[in-house]
C-alpha cells in the first residue's frame, strides 16, 4: 500500500503568534508529514513566532507569501527559518508534487494576471508527471463561488491556469470570510484553507 502523505494547510494568521502555537500543536497531534502555509503569515512585519512552533515540533513547512507579506519577507521566512518558498519553486513528497505562486493581484508587490499565470506554469513544469500535483496560492481564482462572498478578489490568471493544467488541488487564501469554502474548477478541487488550518490527505 503506498504511503499517503498528510499535511495541514492554514493561511491569513496575520502574525497571531497564538494562533501559529496552536496550529503547530494540531500538526503535532495529527501527525501530518507536512505543513503548508498559504500567506498572509505576518502582520506590520510581525514575524515573531511565526515558523518557529513548527521547527520545534519538528515539522517541515512549505509557503508562500501572502499581499500583506510581500514577497522580501516571504523569501527572509524561508530563508531565517531553512524551509521552502514554493513561490515560483517546487517541492516533492512521495508522489506529491508542490507548487505555488504567493501574492496576489493587489497588495505588496501585486502581481499582474500575467505573471500569475507564468509563475504557476514555471513551477508545475517540474511536477507536471507526478501522480498528484498541489498548487499552492494566496489568491484565489476567480470564477468560483468565493466570488460571491468577495466579488472582485480572484485571480483570472490562476483560473485560466487551472483550466489549462488542471492540477488536482488549489490550497489558497485570501479571503477570510471563505475559510474551509471548497469548490472545483474542472476537475481541480479549490480550498480555501482557513487561518484555522485544514488537515488533508494524498
Amino acid at each position: 500500500m503506498d504511503k499517503k502523505l498528510k499535511i495541514l494547510a492554514a493561511s491569513d494568521v496575520h502574525g497571531d503568534s497564538r494562533q501559529f502555537k496552536k496550529l503547530a500543536q494540531k500538526a503535532e497531534d495529527e501527525n501530518v508529514d507536512l505543513v503548508v502555509l498559504c500567506g498572509d503569515l505576518t502582520s506590520q512585519l510581525q514575524t515573531k513566532d511565526i515558523i518557529k512552533p513548527f521547527k520545534d515540533k519538528g515539522k517541515k513547512v512549505l509557503l508562500v507569501h501572502g499581499n500583506h507579506d510581500g514577497l522580501v519577507l516571504g523569501q527572509f521566512l524561508s530563508d531565517f527559518y531553512k524551509v521552502k518558498n514554493l513561490h515560483a519553486q517546487h517541492s516533492i513528497y512521495y508522489d506529491v508534487g508542490f507548487f505555488g505562486c504567493g501574492g496576489a493581484n493587489v497588495g505588496l508587490d501585486a502581481m499582474s494576471e500575467e505573471e500569475i499565470f507564468s509563475t504557476l506554469k514555471n513551477g508545475f513544469r517540474y511536477v507536471k508527471n507526478i501522480k498528484k500535483k498541489i498548487a499552492v496560492t494566496h489568491v484565489h481564482p476567480d470564477g468560483t463561488i468565493v466570488e460571491k462572498i468577495a466579488p472582485g478578489f480572484g485571480s483570472l490568471g490562476l483560473k485560466n491556469f487551472i483550466e489549462k493544467y488542471q492540477p488536482d488541488f488549489v490550497l489558497c487564501g485570501h479571503v477570510h470570510e471563505a475559510a474551509g469554502i471548497e469548490d472545483f474548477i474542472g476537475k481541480t478541487k479549490v480550498i480555501n484553507v482557513g487561518r484555522n488550518g485544514k488537515i488533508l490527505e494524498f
